[in-house]
């Protein structure tokens, strides 16, 4: 069974920003890989992959062990039992201020509390030394999954996020998701919570929350209070390292986060997935389970919903626009770097207006290739040059408008008179291109590779280097077979020079394992 629809793509220029979206989840499921893609009028908007034996691993809680202490830093390591040791600065051990501490679980970045009052007063000037030392066992949340070759970051305050609240056990603050505008239902749920609470734990109040009844909020409440008192049994009799509280699996977490609000339909093409779900909303959300839909058609689910260009365009480099142009996107140790190019567009007018439009494409590509492939940390776009100021407030207000779906928590700073703009991502989880790819093997990951020339040029002076120590009678080369074919013709003269200058013959024999820039040289001793 086919799922038609009309697809609509987040770049269409003529697609109002008031349009009200159909949303669904739709859930593939194997043995060892679950996808789980956000759609938005039938275009993949965001993906969450899972594999077994590679679970994102942020919300997880664990008793750990310091390994080290930086003071120079200001952090430590902890181990976590996982490959690489976990990272703590002194502000997660800390945590100045409330914000700094609910930020990282609170409601995919679209909750935020209303205060910042210092929780420890004098507290930012306490050292690390003084919090932690080498040995000392400690309770601590991941904040980010491992990224490459950094490992996680990890925090000591403790955010435990459920359908309707964000319970904090360190924090002794009510907060309201923003996304509820409604100032009478704001007063109203943090009236009730208040009323409820018979501890001193914080709590933030997710935007599910809106018009929920009391017994589901005291319900939750009282779940919550079970789990912390379960985690903190367990960091009493469990070695170190150990996992503590396991974050529910990406099927449940994104029914969890995103329906309602987020999602009105789930397809899931697994029994066993399906049956789960509706357990899941069964103890939920029960309201919700008339949402589930199980797919049992021939073709593939992501096939059948169109789902693998998109997946397939967002790990390329560059991104064709409708129009002609396109964007590079390049990714860094430090920040990614995003360009934006006029291609094959020449517009109708004039050249200003060519690049204004332009640019103004490229804005809606890149806040939907930014989300899709879920890109973090420091973000660099360089715009095509635009002389009008005006038209820099165009793309910059565009930019920001087309960010405010975005559930993780982005700022953007003015265009600069050079035509950049800097802005920065909430970065939680590996982003798409880290998930799905490697480094190649051939470059180790740069990009690039020596030119033919070059490497001919470098087998000319390696064997000059060496040429006095030689004794044979002549020189045995072997090159991949790309480099054998161009000395043999284009770059001949390179072997001719070499034989004049050393006074040996040289003969070059392909070798079809070798790598392009690899060689080897022998002496043969013998005529």
């Amino acid at each position: 069974m086919r799922y038609p629809f009309d697809r609509l793509h987040s770049t269409d220029p003529d697609r109002p920003m008031s349009h009200i979206m159909y949303k669904q989840l739709i859930i593939n499921m194997t043995a060892r890989e679950t996808q789980v893609a956000l759609l938005e009028d039938g275009t993949i908007a965001e993906l969450f992959i899972d594999w077994e034996k590679d679970s994102d691993i942020a919300g997880n809680v664990y008793k750990g062990r310091v390994q080290r202490v930086l003071p120079g830093m200001q952090a430590a390591f902890v181990d976590i039992g996982l490959k690489q040791a976990a990272f703590v600065h002194v502000n997660d051990v800390l945590g100045d201020t409330l914000s700094d501490r609910t930020s990282l679980f609170s409601d995919n970045g679209n909750v935020v509390p209303e205060e910042t009052e210092n929780t420890v007063p004098g507290a930012v000037n306490i050292t690390i030394e003084e919090l932690l030392a080498d040995g000392q066992e400690i309770l601590v949340q991941v904040a980010k999954s491992p990224i490459g070759t950094k490992g996680a970051r990890v925090t000591s305050y403790i955010s435990l996020p459920g359908r309707f609240l964000v319970m904090m056990p360190n924090a002794n603050h009510i907060g309201v998701s923003r996304r509820i505008e409604d100032e009478f239902e704001r007063q109203r749920l943090r009236d009730l919570v208040e009323s409820l609470r018979s501890d001193s734990f914080g709590y933030i109040l997710r935007t599910a929350a809106e018009g929920t009844s009391e017994e589901k909020i005291a319900s939750e409440m009282s779940f919550f209070k079970g789990l912390w008192e379960n985690i903190q049994r367990k960091y009493q009799t469990a070695p170190s390292p150990s996992l503590l509280h396991q974050e529910l699996n990406v099927v449940h977490r994104a029914v969890r986060d995103l329906m309602t609000h987020e999602a009105e339909k789930i397809v899931i093409d697994s029994k066993d997935g399906y049956d789960s779900v509706l357990a899941f909303l069964d103890g939920f959300m029960p309201s919700l389970m008339d949402s589930v839909e199980l797919y049992e058609g021939r073709e593939p689910i992501f096939g059948a919903f169109n789902l693998e260009g998109d997946i397939s365009r967002a790990l390329k480099r560059k991104v064709w626009l409708k129009s002609g142009g396109y964007i590079v996107i390049e990714h860094t140790e430090a920040l990614v770097a995003i360009d934006v190019n006029t291609g094959r567009y020449v517009g109708k007018h004039n050249l200003e207006e060519t690049i204004l439009k332009t640019n103004l494409e490229a804005v809606k590509e890149i806040a939907y290739q930014i989300r899709l492939r879920d890109i973090g940390g420091i973000i660099i776009i360089d715009f095509i040059d635009m002389e009008k100021k005006s038209n820099q407030e165009k793309v910059f207000n565009a930019l920001k408008d087309a960010f405010r779906r975005d559930r993780s928590k982005t700022h953007v700073l003015p265009m600069s008179e050079m035509g950049i703009t800097q802005m920065t991502r909430k970065r939680v989880r590996k982003p798409l291109s880290r998930l799905l790819c490697e480094p190649c093997f051939y470059c180790d990951g740069e990009g690039y590779l020596m030119s033919k020339k070059t490497i001919c040029h470098t087998i000319y002076r390696e064997i000059l280097r060496n040429a006095q120590d030689m004794m044979g009678v002549r020189l045995t080369l072997q090159v991949n077979p790309e480099i054998a074919e161009l000395l043999h013709r284009e770059e001949s003269d390179v072997i001719l020079s070499l034989e004049k200058t050393i006074g040996k013959q040289i003969v070059v024999y392909p070798n079809s394992k070798f790598h392009l820039e690899e060689f080897d040289i022998f002496e043969v001793l013998t005529g």
